[in-house]
């Protein structure tokens, strides 16, 4: 028990700025899960889990009595929803890497977890709808529980749960919803003087284009693949 004291207590002065250990850990760790979500490999739900536990002490700056002692609950509530989606797309991508595994060699996929591919129209039009319905909704909500800037929130923790959604169905497009995730989050987060995070944020956003563009290189790749001669066009059922 004293050494869990010790990690939510601990600090480090930078600049005359005092940050939190766990908050620096915690973004360390979801850049490992981003990097293994760009590499398609499960260990990326489970290292992204053990993050949001952590950062969820983070934003809940006063009930922890952080040094920002501020309360961004739209940040702390994604880290719950990321629970719930992670633990959704950590057994995803396990089923799925063992279908993929299963195949023919011929098929080229290996025992990769996921196939990147791009959502269908309709698919499109639900982020979209759920991005700007989430918005409005979660932005009322934090407004009235008193969280800080509720509606910059609000657009941060619908696009984190799409984002994070579209990540565990392979679709392509997940990268770009982190990308409108980050706009938002860079300023909020500089305001709320939540730093590491904030310097992550921007880190994420450079990541998250070397990203999409890996997957979009792999689904260009697999589509030149499967219409070359002599390719079987038998494919995993995806639910």
């Amino acid at each position: 028990m004293s050494l869990l004291v010790s990690f939510l207590d601990a600090q480090l002065l930078i600049g005359g700025v005092p940050i939190l250990w766990r908050e620096i850990v915690g973004n360390v760790f979801g850049l490992a899960a981003a990097i293994g979500g760009m590499r398609r490999v499960v260990w990326a739900w489970p290292v992204g889990i053990v993050g949001n536990l952590t950062l969820l002490t983070v934003f809940l700056g006063g009930v922890f009595h952080t040094p920002q002692d501020v309360d961004l609950y739209g940040q702390a509530g994604r880290q719950v929803m990321f629970l719930a989606v992670g633990l959704y797309g950590w057994w995803r991508w396990s089923r799925d890497k063992r279908i993929n595994a299963a195949l023919p060699a011929q098929e080229g996929v290996g025992a990769v977890a996921v196939r990147p591919h791009w959502a269908t129209g309709r698919q499109r039009a639900g982020l979209v709808v759920g991005m700007l319905v989430g918005t409005v909704v979660f932005g009322w909500i934090f407004s009235q529980l008193g969280s800080w800037g509720p509606w910059a929130d609000a657009w941060i923790f619908t696009g984190s749960i799409l984002a994070t959604y579209g990540m565990a169905r392979g679709w392509t497009e997940f990268w770009l919803l982190w990308i409108a995730v980050d706009i938002v989050g860079v300023p909020l987060l500089l305001k709320a003087g939540y730093y590491p995070s904030a310097v992550l944020y921007l880190v994420y956003a450079v990541f998250v284009i070397w990203g999409f563009v890996v997957w979009w290189r792999v689904d260009l790749a697999e589509r030149v693949g499967e219409s070359s001669p002599g390719h079987r066009s038998e494919q995993p059922t995806v639910v």
